[in-house]
């Protein structure tokens, strides 16, 4: 098996200098080659996916809304591209109004598989991974925080599943005590009381609600009514996945939990606006969600945007500038 040389995730200046190494296309022989995976501290032993006959292929696009990460996001955007994945992938970096080096920083991507998108002031989080989706291309959306508390050595296992043909929907979750960092014991009893809290009112039997890493195919994800534009989004997309009898396949995941002063913008009043989503999706007549309109085949991904949700001007196509700033894959909005 040969290995192409590797390839820049991001420039360096006038020489152009490659750093980072590029998927290697496996061949059919090497599809049976056992590949090395790692979970934390444990290191094991996976088979190299292979996709059964008539499954139609996967391509994965990472989703990553970013607001003031100067301080993570190159790691992070780097760590993604080198990843190994088994199938075709993208990743779309939202830029929610940074007010730090953030944008300047993103200015200097060079890598064919990442998209940036800019919102002009701060939307909230949901409304990045909207945008996000709205431009993505690919058949499964998997948002990935810019903080560095998830790996992305996880996706690997966590689109596993999907490649086998055993299910759509699959979530990466933190199991407390193993392979995870908790910064805050509340936190971690926040989390298990709103999951338990969600299971209840949908009888589900999820082991972690508010992970971030959500792996769900575009086409359902678009189906959704959602209305949040905050972080009351990520509650809002698995209680209607759940109400609409969707049961997620869980997969252990590492997690490096960070503090309020490292970053971390979750507070109790986001745990009140998620017991708040929970009820109004339980007490919502229809459980199949509608219909929501997606990108028409000439229409150009990275000039118009589908927007979702319940304010105004939301639920059509909204217009977008194009940088020209010598980015070609940048837009702003």
């Amino acid at each position: 098996m040969s290995v192409p040389p590797p390839r820049s995730g991001r420039g360096d200046g006038e020489k152009g200098r490659v750093r980072l190494a590029a998927p290697v296309n496996l061949e059919p022989e090497d599809a049976r080659r056992p590949v090395s995976c790692t979970m934390g501290p444990v290191s094991f032993l996976a088979p190299r996916q292979r996709i059964k006959p008539g499954l139609a292929p996967v391509k994965l696009s990472v989703l990553m809304c970013v607001f003031n990460e100067e301080r993570t996001i190159e790691l992070a955007i780097d760590e993604v591209l080198a990843a190994d994945y088994p199938c075709d992938m993208e990743l779309i970096v939202v830029d929610d109004g940074s007010t730090d080096e953030t944008p300047t920083l993103l200015a200097q991507i060079n890598d064919p598989r990442v998209i940036i998108h800019l919102h002009r002031c701060n939307q909230g989080k949901g409304s990045a991974l909207l945008s996000a989706a709205a431009i993505a291309s690919g058949t499964h959306i998997l948002p990935f925080d810019a903080d560095l508390e998830y790996s992305p050595d996880d996706i690997t296992r966590i689109i596993y599943p999907v490649l086998k043909g055993r299910c759509d929907v699959v979530y990466g979750a933190r199991i407390f005590g193993l392979n995870t960092v908790y910064s805050s014991y509340w936190h971690m009893v926040g989390n298990r009381l709103l999951t338990r809290m969600a299971n209840i009112l949908f009888n589900a039997s999820l082991s972690d609600l508010h992970t971030c890493l959500k792996l769900i195919p575009l086409a359902t994800f678009r189906s959704l009514k959602l209305r949040e534009s905050g972080f009351g989004l990520d509650t809002e997309v698995t209680a209607l996945l759940l109400k609409a009898g969707v049961r997620p396949f869980e997969v252990p995941v590492t997690y490096y939990g960070r503090t309020h002063d490292e970053g971390k913008k979750i507070t109790w009043r986001d745990a009140v606006a998620c017991i708040s989503i929970l009820l109004r999706v339980r007490l919502l007549r229809s459980s199949r969600p509608k219909g929501i309109p997606a990108l028409q085949e000439d229409d150009e991904k990275v000039g118009v945007v589908p927007q979702w949700g319940a304010g105004p001007g939301w639920g059509s196509f909204g217009a977008l500038g194009i940088r020209d700033d010598g980015q070609p894959n940048a837009v702003t909005t």
